[in-house]
Formats: structure tokens, sequence, C-alpha cells
């Protein structure tokens, strides 16, 4: 580990002042993930600024019904507030699907949006990754079949195929939560879907965040019925592992009919994966399962499988027809 300078901020003024005046620091909060990148040499910040004692984790009501969530609420918190778990029961689920309990009593919403992926050569320091290292190339995409086990089909480009690691973003992004950050140049706004990149050439470029922004909270809309929405994840054991596939859904079926549905999926998109195809599909069609095999086929025509993922396709498309099916089963408030 590189030694660095270490920073407390006492406010979120001091915090993004300090940040704006060492280009190359990093925000600390959690530090579930940044941590172990510094131990890694991953990450090599000049300067850590500490923000785990701004009062950024309160979780409030808003005045249409939605939710405001500062970006240092803690996981485990978030994931058994009642409001949370009666409104979005999606996004209680998503975050108890991740990672250890231990975790998500350290990880914070904000430092959640910011996970780096779980690609085993972003992290092997011998590997070629452009993610890592721009210019250096991608190992993963001539990889053997067991390491490319964890990678994405939707999404990817000729310079990165890594898949995004986070639950909790699948789940806010088919609930259409933003993103507000604060810099010294003030508040901005970002929706959820948008926030998060695309590789293409860039794929070291992970977000829209600017390197002097602090992520401050994420707002939820109201959706009424999304009382009626579920995360369901596949992995290789019961706990503690990272999605090969998730869904999260939420569903409205008035006389039978899909009148209103929030699709994203997780595990096998480069970023967490708002399934708009599908959705384009379902709405205004019966809620059968022709219908959401139709969709989901619809939104994976465009998956890329290699040798060690193409088992992924198939395994997305079953996993969104059944938690379609169940949504559809348990029915729709009105």
């Amino acid at each position: 580990m590189r030694p660095f300078s270490y920073l407390s901020a006492p406010d979120v003024a001091t915090a993004v002042g300090a940040i704006a005046e060492h280009p190359g620091a990093r925000f600390l909060g959690g530090g579930t993930n940044l941590v172990d990148l510094i131990r890694q040499n991953i990450e090599r910040p000049d300067t850590v600024v500490d923000i785990s004692r701004l009062p950024l984790d309160r979780i409030e009501e808003l005045p249409d019904g939605g939710l405001r969530i500062g970006a240092l609420v803690r996981n485990s918190r978030l994931a058994a507030h009642p409001l949370v778990r009666t409104r979005y029961p999606v996004l209680s689920q998503a975050l108890l699907a991740g990672a250890s309990a231990q975790l998500r009593n350290m990880a914070t919403v904000g430092g959640n949006l910011l996970q780096r992926t779980r690609c085993p050569y972003f992290y092997d320091t011998a590997a070629h990754c452009n993610k890592r290292e721009p210019g250096a190339g991608c190992d993963a995409l001539d990889a053997l079949d067991g390491a490319q086990r964890s990678t994405a089909v939707l999404g990817t480009s000729g310079h990165c195929i890594a898949a995004h690691p986070s639950d909790l973003c699948v789940a806010l992004a088919a609930l259409d939560a933003e993103v507000e950050a604060e810099s010294v140049r003030g508040v901005r706004r970002i929706p959820l879907t948008g926030f998060h990149r695309l590789p293409g050439g860039t794929p070291h470029l992970e977000t829209e965040l600017a390197a002097d922004e602090l992520i401050t909270a994420v707002e939820l809309p109201a959706l009424p019925w999304a009382v009626n929405s579920r995360y369901r994840k596949v992995r290789d054991r019961a706990s503690y592992a990272f999605a090969l596939v998730s869904v999260a859904a939420a569903l409205d079926v008035r006389d039978g009919t899909v009148a209103g549905v929030r699709l994203a999926l997780g595990g096998v998109g480069t970023k967490p994966w708002r399934a708009r195809a599908a959705e384009q599909v379902l709405t205004g069609a019966r809620a059968d399962g022709a219908a959401f095999a139709e969709a989901a086929g619809a939104e994976l025509a465009g998956a890329v499988g290699r040798s060690g993922n193409a088992f992924k396709t198939e395994l997305a498309r079953r996993t969104v027809v059944a938690t379609l099916n169940r949504l559809s089963a348990d029915g729709s408030p009105v």
C-alpha cells in the first residue's frame, strides 16, 4: 500500500473543497470496496477525504410519496426501513441479496453506486485490463471459459466485457432513481439509468460523475404499484456471491393486461441494464408467459455471448420470465 494523506471532513462544503484542491483524492465512506482496491495497489490516491461523519445518513419521505436516501445510509439500514420494505420491496430484496451482513452494515448507498467490477482481470495486476490501465488491452476477451463466467453479454465492446457488480443499482435503475451530486460548482441531479457509462473505447470512465463531485443523496420517485415488485438473483452459491443474472421488476396488471412495468437486469450488462425493449413489448400486452418470453427475447436479442458466458443469455431469459410470472400471480394493487 502506498502512503497517502488523510483528511476528515466535518461538512459537505469542506469535503468538496478538499477534493477540488486535491485532484487525485478519493472520498472514503464505508470503505468496503475502496480500501480493498488501495490494499491491492489498484487505487493509488495521494489523499483520502473521510466523509463518514457528514450528515448524509437520513432517509426521508418526500411530499409526493417518494424517498430521499442520504448517500451515507448503510445498506443494512436501508433494507430494513419500513417505507422501503413496504413501498419498494425490490430494493430491500436487492440489498439483502448483496454481500454479507457484515459488509452491508458498513457499505453505504453512495459507495455502492461507485462499486468497481469484480472481473478477475481487473484485480490481477499482472493481467491486461483497459478498465484498470487505459490502453493495456483486455485479457477477459480471450479468457478460458471459467474466467469469463462473471463477464457481461450486454453493452460490451472490443475493449471491455466486465460486468457491473451492484445489486442495489439494478433495483435503482428499475425504479428510475435519481442521483444528487455536489461540487464547488453547485448541485446537480443525474438519472440512475444514465449515471453509469457503457465501456466503448474508454472503459476506465465508468460513470458520469466528475472527479470532484460528491454523491449526497439518491431519490426514488413515487411509484404506488412498486409494492408489487421483486428482485431475483441467480448465483453460484446461496450467499456472498455476485450475480450470474439478476432481475429487478415491478408489475402493474389490470384486467389481465400489463398497465405498467419496470424491468432491469444485473450480472449480464456492463452497467445496470434497464430493459427498455422488454418494457415496450409488455406495456399493453396480456400478462402471460408468452408475452413475458417475447419481451425477454426482445431485450436479449442484442446479447453477445462468448464461450464462457453464452449461457447467461438463456439464463437471463428464463429468470425474466420466472420473475414476471411470479409477480403476475401475486397480483397488482389498485
